[in-house]
């Protein structure tokens, strides 16, 4: 799980450089279209088939995921990478949200206690980190940043019915790969591509890489998933924080203030403790997907 985080906080890297000279739309489909090929590959390797009984479950969750993504990178362009790390990774403290109006739905918030204060708890520390570290117009950026943790969270509630239905790891991972790579092309369509003469190849040399540590990402967290405890592996993803601010700070400059590191402390602690909750709801819960 530690490797895992530290493939996805390298990726987030590789957003922040890339961004340079590529849209939001062109990185989600360099993302996609690595990782069709990354996973394609070891689907075959396998021996696993891509037919699936329940193809609209896929489009659902791509389609969740694939706005989540790209709202994730739109704030790693625009903020902090510590700050959009963190309000990604918001996402363990939505799930808990999504389980307290649950229960609030049928009438069982009175067992719901202690989960509901780990949801103020991270929304307190979402206050702390984003008020001294945002700039006026950097507000935008930081609502959707927000967002990409709740469509993360979504995303990650849809990949738990998928593994209850028996969909394999790599087959979900490569059908969201697959529709990360059709809405950034669509994106695409609508936006302004960035001819490649005007490309960096500083910026162009980290389009592989993305798909590359997405995928590689994926597939350590997937296995921590799949054969240590659900509860110590969902806790130790939240070392990406830890990498992405070393990053943040090492290779970008980034400046954050006393009061938004505790926010990131905070927030850190509410997702710990959620899914120390959310375990007795959702156990054997499987990865979340980037």
């Amino acid at each position: 799980m530690v490797v895992a985080s530290f493939f996805f906080a390298s990726m987030a890297v590789g957003i922040k450089f890339a961004s340079h000279s590529f849209s939001t739309f062109e990185l989600v489909f360099y993302r996609g279209i690595v990782s069709v090929i990354f996973m394609g590959i070891v689907v075959r390797a396998r021996g696993a088939s891509l037919r699936t009984p329940v193809p609209m479950m896929h489009v659902t969750r791509s389609g969740v995921g694939v706005v989540s993504l790209g709202s994730w990178f739109y704030a790693i362009a625009h903020l902090p990478l510590a700050t959009a790390m963190t309000l990604n990774y918001m996402s363990g403290v939505w799930v808990a949200a999504f389980i307290v109006g649950g229960a609030l739905l049928y009438g069982q918030s009175e067992k719901q206690g202690p989960l509901l204060g780990t949801v103020l708890m991270g929304f307190a520390g979402v206050v702390l980190t984003l008020r001294p570290t945002i700039d006026h117009d950097q507000l935008f950026a930081g609502v959707v940043g927000l967002l990409s943790g709740m469509g993360a969270a979504l995303a990650y509630m849809q990949v738990t019915a998928l593994g209850k239905v028996g969909e394999p790891e790599e087959r979900t991972v490569f059908y969201f790969s697959v529709g990360t790579a059709l809405v950034g092309a669509a994106g695409m369509l609508f936006t302004d591509i960035t001819p490649w003469a005007q490309v960096r190849w500083q910026d162009a040399a980290w389009v592989v890489p993305i798909g590359v540590l997405a995928s590689m990402g994926q597939w350590c967290m997937t296995r921590a998933y799949s054969h240590g405890a659900t509860l110590v592996v969902a806790s130790m993803q939240y070392a990406g924080i830890v990498f992405a601010s070393i990053f943040s700070l090492t290779l970008f400059g980034d400046h954050i203030a006393p009061m938004g590191w505790i926010g990131i402390a905070v927030i850190v602690s509410s997702g710990v403790l959620a899914t120390a909750l959310r375990a007795r709801a959702m156990p054997n819960t499987p990865a979340e997907e980037h």
